[in-house]
């Protein structure tokens, strides 16, 4: 999932050296935080964050699969 989302969110930005994607694992669930420069942030959420929620769908569905909850949180 870590990479999955890595690999979006390198995609979409100006500075793809500066994405950074840290998992932390809870008892129940797995939060990915994605960290991009501030100029990116806009770009990673898109027009009325439909970007974003194409990221949020694209991983749950990837987490269905692998029978796992996984939440993303986008951070400056």
């Amino acid at each position: 999932m870590k990479a999955l989302i890595e690999y979006i969110a390198k995609s979409l930005v100006d500075s793809p050296d500066e994405v950074q994607v840290n998992e932390v694992e809870h008892e129940y669930s797995t939060v990915l935080e994605l960290k991009v420069t501030k100029d990116d942030v806009g770009k990673v959420i898109g027009k009325q964050g439909r970007t974003a929620q194409a990221m949020y769908a694209v991983l749950s569905a990837a987490s269905v699969k692998a029978k796992k909850r996984t939440i993303l949180k986008i951070l400056e």
